[in-house]
């Protein structure tokens, strides 16, 4: 018996079994549990990042409402009024309360001038209610307010990793926090300039990640952008150096203020990744304008996480370091006696049939299986011995009965085949009789006429002398037809080594004995001859064979064709040979009439047709030394081959 390959082996499949559990189902779920833990681990940091942008944003939101409250407070305070009402004017005034109210700049519109501002807020301020936002100026109307304002607001580029290409090389606007109220006889009008604004951005810092509370190692931000440049921000280019002029990356940018969309998601923030979250700042307007940003650096959670996943694959590796050895010391009871009944077994398809299990000290399943197994062996080894003795007998018997029928069977075959024999040589002497009583008779009466004729006629038989000579030939061929005939039922009386023979000329000596028959049909005569020596065949049996040939081509191409015949050099036996092919593209054959083309007698061309052409034409060629075969498809046409053995070359 072969030896099993070791997976199929009853020790391989209950190892699978008792470690499958342990080595494939339990990393499995581990996985899955890991997974899952760390999905919900990133939930939890993307729920912390979105409740610390919420707190930013309710601090931007309290200074716009806590500004534009101081705004409306001085507004309607006794100092402005009695300011206004003596005619004094309000610069002063504004200007040494700006600073201690925290703005940047306070200004006092009259009604008319407010009624014809660009800014919403002071429209609405106008109308007499408090309206606060975020407002970007450009450097020309920071500069009328104050040149130093100007002078803050800008804040040179630098070159960011996966943002968006720009030209720019500085961002000169200010992003203010833009509050109005409502004054005697005007607006009055303050503004917090937000860029490099520090106080402001460490405030909310402060505010959002209070000491502790994020895991060790990791550092809280907060940022302000002006469209996609920060513009105040404690996220640190290098250890002393705020990233201020450095840009957002191109993803969040698309995300924030091309689609409107809060990020909550890890993204690269200046040089390290961070857990983030950004959303959209509009102004005034209704413009996206912005972006307020909070985070903390990703490294250390993922560091906690990588730490927890390593405690789990070790204590996983403990289990299994334990699991294993116990679970192949239980299992060895089992296949270990299996084996053994396994190998009986195998012992026995050898052919020993005195193998037996052995007694198994167990008191188990198995141990009564192999005892049971054992006794059928037994039982099994008697009844061979009986049936062995029965065979031999048997044997002895039906040896003398087989020889008795191979005597017998070889006698009724060679009968057979002399009564066979003699029956094919009977009909075919009958018929090469008749065929010599009833054309041979006629020919020679049609002969001696004909001769007479062209006696009488004399010097007038000129004029038709082909039309003669070509009757003579027909009557010659009839000849050779019969003569062949008889060469079939008698060939050992007509052996003719033949003679060397150009085949190509005889081909062409053939053509005028079937042009008749071309006549008659719309078919192609295509001849591409170049044999390049002579054949051991005589001119007359070579043309014999080629007629047959090409009037069976034209046989199969009743409504037309093309007939190429074709001759090459070519080799039988390692000698040098002749290869003459008879192409058609007339209707074929298929491959049960392919099998039967040469039997003689076999014919598809019912009464038209005798059936011993081609078995003739393949007897001479045959005798000659060569071979014809044919290959052929059903309308695909026909192409019988000649191949026959060269006397020399010319």
């Amino acid at each position: 018996m072969a030896r099993l390959p070791f997976y199929k082996t009853v020790r391989a499949r209950l190892l699978v079994i008792a470690l499958l559990p342990v080595l494939l189902l339990m990393p499995l779920l581990l996985g899955a549990t890991m997974r899952g833990w760390i999905a919900q681990f990133d939930d939890t940091l993307t729920a912390k990042v979105n409740s610390e942008l919420t707190i930013a944003h309710q601090h931007l939101a309290g200074l716009i409402e806590s500004r534009g409250a101081a705004v409306e407070a001085l507004g309607g305070s006794w100092l402005v009024v009695r300011h206004l009402r003596g005619g004094e004017p309000l610069e002063p005034l504004l200007e040494r309360e700006a600073g201690p109210l925290g703005f940047d700049y306070l200004l006092y519109l009259p009604a008319r001038e407010a009624a014809q501002a660009r800014w919403p807020v002071v429209q609405r301020a106008h109308d007499g209610e408090r309206a606060g936002a975020i407002d970007i100026l450009d450097q020309e109307e920071l500069a009328a307010l104050s040149p130093d304002l100007a002078e803050r607001a800008i804040v040179p580029l630098v070159e960011t990793r996966a943002a968006v290409p720009t030209d720019k090389t500085i961002e000169d606007r200010g992003m203010v926090v833009h509050v109005a109220a409502p004054a005697p006889g005007g607006v009055l009008l303050g503004g917090v300039l937000l860029n490099r604004n520090l106080g402001f951005i460490d405030e909310i810092n402060t505010i959002v990640y209070p000491e502790a509370s994020l895991a060790a190692g990791s550092q809280g931000t907060a940022t302000l952008f002006l469209d996609d440049v920060r513009i105040s921000t404690n996220v640190r280019l290098f250890e002393d150096v705020r990233a201020l002029g450095t840009r957002v990356s191109a993803a969040v940018r698309g995300r924030v203020l091309d689609e409107g969309e809060v990020w909550l998601d890890r993204a690269f923030v200046v040089n390290d990744w961070y857990v983030s979250a950004y959303e959209p700042i509009t102004d005034s307007f209704g413009n996206r304008v912005g972006m307020l940003y909070v985070g903390f650096l990703d490294a250390p959670y993922r560091a906690a996480e990588r730490q927890m996943m390593i405690r789990v694959g070790a204590a996983f590796l403990i289990v299994l370091a334990v699991a294993v050895p116990l679970f192949l010391w239980l299992a060895r009871g089992i296949f270990r006696p299996l084996e053994r009944i396994n190998a009986t077994i195998g012992r026995v398809q050898q052919g020993d049939l005195g193998a037996r299990t052995g007694t198994i000290a167990q008191d188990d399943e198995i141990s009564r299986v192999a005892a049971q197994l054992d006794s059928l062996l037994e039982q099994l080894q008697r009844q061979n011995r009986a049936l062995k003795d029965w065979a031999e007998e048997l044997e002895d018997r039906v040896a003398a009965r087989t020889a008795d029928l191979a005597e017998a069977n070889r006698q009724i075959e060679t009968t057979s085949k002399q009564l066979i024999l003699s029956e094919k040589l009977a009909a075919i002497g009958e018929i090469t009789a008749g065929v010599a009583h009833e054309i041979n008779n006629p020919l020679a009466v049609i002969q001696g006429n004909f001769d007479v004729i062209r006696e009488e006629l004399g010097a007038r038989v000129e004029p038709l002398r082909t039309e003669f000579q070509l009757v003579q030939e027909q009557i010659q061929a009839i000849h050779i037809l019969v003569t062949k005939l008889l060469r079939f039922a008698r060939p050992e009386e007509y052996a003719d080594s033949g003679g060397g023979v150009d085949p190509d000329q005889a081909i062409r000596d053939t053509l005028p004995l079937i042009q008749h028959v071309l006549t008659r049909s719309e078919i192609e005569l295509r001849l591409d001859l170049d044999a390049g020596g002579q054949v051991r065949m005589n001119q007359t049996e070579l043309q014999q064979v080629m007629i047959n040939l090409m009037v069976n081509a034209i046989q199969a191409m009743p409504g037309g064709g093309r007939l190429e015949i074709v001759s090459r050099s070519d080799t039988l036996h390692g000698a040098d040979a002749v290869r003459i092919e008879a192409r058609d593209t007339g209707i074929g054959m298929p491959p049960e009439v392919v099998a039967k083309v040469f039997d003689p007698f076999f014919s598809t061309k019912r009464s038209e047709g005798t059936g011993l052409g081609l078995a003739v034409s393949r007897d001479l060629v045959q005798r000659a030394g060569g071979e014809l075969g044919v290959t052929s498809e059903p309308g695909q046409g026909s192409c019988f081959t000649v191949v026959l053995p060269c006397t020399g070359k010319e």
